[in-house]
């Protein structure tokens, strides 16, 4: 995305060489975590161009003003030069952010705050300045939302510390942290690391913006939003100090965000752990660990970013009951309604799913799971198209369409059993086998036998 932002002022530092488009300030304050000018950093044209790319790409709704993401550049071509001015001077103000409750896997919902594209855009360019610097310093413990680490490493480390012996997981649920997160403390580890008063202005009130819910705005005195981009990064800095005295303890644990699994070699430790690290949370960073959702307790019985391990030497990673249950609830309810839908369109509205599901599940160890969900799928279809195809008379045309013999069809068209039962039967079976999905280009969970 090409944008043509207001060219630099004679208070900027010089240009590189580099085409002329980035100030050599910008690369320096960004490797230096305590510089005093990091909003000319934020405010350099190759900054706010990655950024607005950044932000366009991931779409996302609109916030309070109705401004939708790709109005954004013409917004910014007729007003840039103002804002700019306004984050140099350090008197920008943030917008309310939209409150949004959207359900969660395992019920309940998740309250998002979706900032303006205006400042979901700032936000962003803030993280390409800040996170460099910041990210470097964090603890090898920590997986969530940095760049070039993943899910899949979190779990992988957590599987070597059960291999190792260590049975007993410190399973830490924080209670709504995103929405409790202490702004004073929150801000002093932001000023350890930035020193322009500038910037933690405005960070200070990105936090203070409020909320917008139902017409009505409401200030905010704690809390960082899910929803824009800098809330990953402030939760990863205040949770540092947690990865940090973990490690001071010599603790073996994972920390994906605000998951925090720590691995130990009994429950007597465990609840020592548990004891000592919730004190911690609560006295030192003001956070209040869920003791309803918090547990010590076997490897073999706890749940981590979706998986599970087994018992026994191998410690194989698995999918976890919960995760299943998920899937099979979601799949079940984008194919309840389909008295009117072709089973190709089915398979089409099916496949984004799937493909999502086994790029993250596929990194289990036991293929015979996904399988399994691969029969299910089938036999879900199956007992659609048996319902579709509605009288006997037209069932049986249609098994003998496919080769099923004149008795067996007859049978089959004439039972009294439900779409479920015959969906595993010989003849469904037959009439309707794995390659008829394949032709339809449903995809596989699993690997396909050769």
């Amino acid at each position: 995305m090409e944008l043509a932002f207001e060219p630099r002022r004679s208070g900027e530092a010089v240009a590189s060489g580099g085409g002329g488009t980035e100030p050599l300030a910008a690369k320096d304050v960004t490797e230096s975590p305590a510089s005093e000018r990091l909003m000319e950093a934020v405010c350099a044209r190759e900054n706010l161009r990655k950024a607005l790319r950044r932000v366009m790409s991931n779409h996302g709704a609109a916030g309070v003003d109705g401004m939708r993401v790709d109005e954004l550049p013409r917004h910014l071509r007729e007003h840039w030069g103002a804002l700019r001015e306004q984050l140099l001077s350090g008197a920008y103000k943030p917008r309310p952010v939209k409150r949004v409750d959207i359900p969660k896997a395992d019920g309940g919902t998740r309250r998002l705050g979706i900032p303006t594209a205006v400042d979901r855009f700032i936000q962003q360019a803030i993280l390409q300045v800040l996170q460099p610097a910041w990210d470097a310093t964090f603890s090898e413990h920590s997986f969530g939302f940095r760049p070039g680490r993943s899910a899949h490493q979190a779990v992988a480390r957590a599987q070597e510390y059960i291999v190792d012996g260590n049975n007993w997981v410190v399973d830490i649920d924080l209670e709504k942290f995103f929405d409790s997160v202490n702004h004073d403390v929150l801000m002093g580890r932001v000023a350890k690391r930035a020193q322009d008063k500038r910037l933690l202005k405005l960070i200070r009130a990105f936090l203070n913006a409020g909320v917008m819910e139902n017409g009505l705005s409401s200030p905010t005195d704690k809390g960082t939003p899910q929803g824009g981009p800098l809330s990953p990064l402030l939760s990863n800095l205040l949770l540092d100090e947690l990865d940090r005295e973990l490690e001071k303890r010599g603790h073996k644990f994972v920390r994906y965000a605000d998951d925090c699994n720590i691995y130990v070699r009994s429950e007597r430790a465990g609840r020592r752990v548990m004891e000592n690290v919730t004190r911690f949370l609560s006295k030192k960073l003001r956070l209040k660990v869920n003791e309803e959702k918090s547990k010590v307790g076997e490897a073999a019985e706890r749940e981590f970013l979706g998986f599970s391990f087994t018992s026994g030497e191998m410690r194989k990673r698995r999918i976890s009951p919960k995760a299943v249950n998920r899937f099979k609830k979601r799949v079940k309810k984008m194919t309840r309604r389909v008295k009117a839908v072709s089973i190709g369109r089915i398979v089409d509205e099916l496949n984004p799913y799937i493909r999502g599901w086994r790029n993250y599940f596929g990194f289990c160890e036991t293929p015979s799971a996904l399988a399994k969900l691969d029969s299910w799928i089938r036999r879900r279809l199956r007992s659609i198209i048996w319902k579709q195809w509605k009288r006997g008379r037209v069932r049986y045309t249609e098994l003998r369409k496919r080769n099923i013999p004149k008795d067996f069809a007859a049978m089959t068209a004439g039972s009294a059993h439900g779409p479920w039962r015959l969906s595993r039967s010989r003849a469904l079976s037959s009439a309707l086998p794995n390659a008829f999905f394949d032709s339809l280009g449903l995809l596989r969970l699993a690997a396909k036998k050769a």
